[in-house]
């Protein structure tokens, strides 16, 4: 299956209907226009809440996933402990930040044979079964988050959840999702981040200072900001919320996957370094034990280069030492 879950709401926004009805701000807003996912009113809009949903939203989905295999289970007859020997759920999800700022996850999701991919379901694991045991463990799931000022803070996912079968490309008749669009779909939240989608920041924040001279939108820098301010409690301490301010708040990794899901990282990193070694080696080389060192030098240049050379002479000598060298 193919899932989408968004966050909840922090506020309205401008928007594209797709019933063709106009944003609540009596527009019709193009693709492209910048107002799309800020405030309609930006003096009521939940910054806080925002903040933390993203610093909440990788424990959200850790949460959720225990949820999904209990309702698995449960369907099935099963106790979790007995449902391993008969299925296990598997899944590869992406992160995407919406224009209003927040993180929300597509992911794909499988019930595979008990030792993964590599062995078929049993024939109770349909694709009804668990379609119904994702919006039960959506719904379910929920985090608690801090108490600020006396306001106390629990995380769920949003309202709208999207799941829906993946069909292969050899039987699509046009209407259905394949394997082949959805690995496209994926594919392309490798290179978004923040500073794609809702115009924040590519690197972190050293000082609160640096927010005034970036050219942002109002609506990042609200976000980036009361991440920076939320930052400095000493009971949010563990959110390190200063050091993904630019970020919004969110501190995970764009990319996951259960560990049966398909091949681990270390052993793709292991395939590309025996590869390279492979094409270091010559053609015609002795199968031996000896090391082959490839070391080739190339001349730079001397002295300083124009960057350097305008540097130099810029520097004005401190006062009273006219001419004299410094250490």
């Amino acid at each position: 299956m193919f899932a989408t879950f968004t966050a909840p709401g922090f506020g309205p926004v401008h928007n594209r209907r797709t019933d063709g009805r106009p944003c609540r701000c009596g527009d019709h807003h193009d693709q492209d226009d910048e107002a799309l996912g800020t405030p309609l009113n930006p003096d009521t809009y939940d910054y806080e809440a925002a903040v933390l949903w993203n610093a909440h939203a990788g424990q959200l989905w850790r949460r959720f996933s225990t949820y999904l295999r209990r309702e698995v289970a449960k369907r099935a007859g099963l106790s979790q402990r007995r449902l391993r020997d008969h299925a296990r759920v598997s899944f590869a999800k992406v992160a995407e930040y919406q224009k209003r700022g927040a993180v929300h996850f597509h992911a794909v999701i499988r019930l595979d044979g008990p030792s993964g991919g590599d062995t078929p379901p049993p024939p109770w694991a349909t694709a009804e079964l668990l379609t119904d045991a994702i919006e039960a463990a959506a719904t379910k799931a929920s985090v608690d988050g801090p108490v600020i000022d006396g306001r106390t803070h629990t995380f769920t996912f949003g309202r709208q959840l999207d799941v829906r079968t993946i069909r292969s490309a050899d039987f699509n008749d046009g209407q259905e999702l394949t394997e082949r669009a959805v690995a496209a779909y994926i594919a392309k939240y490798a290179t978004k981040g923040a500073e794609t989608a809702t115009g924040a920041l590519d690197r972190p924040l050293k000082f609160a200072a640096e927010l005034a001279q970036l050219d942002i939108s109002d609506h990042s820098r609200r976000l980036v900001r009361t991440a920076w301010t939320l930052g400095a409690r000493k009971s949010l301490e563990h959110l390190r919320l200063r050091a993904w301010a630019h970020m919004l708040g969110f501190r995970g990794h764009f990319s996951t996957k259960s560990r049966r899901y398909s091949t681990t990282l270390g052993a793709l990193r292991n395939a590309r370094a025996e590869w390279r070694r492979a094409q270091a080696v010559p053609a015609n080389a002795p199968t031996t034990n000896t090391t082959y060192v490839l070391a080739h030098w190339v001349f730079a240049g001397t002295g300083l280069s124009d960057t350097e050379a305008w540097l130099s002479a810029s520097l004005d000598p401190a006062p009273g030492t006219e001419g004299e060298p410094t250490a």
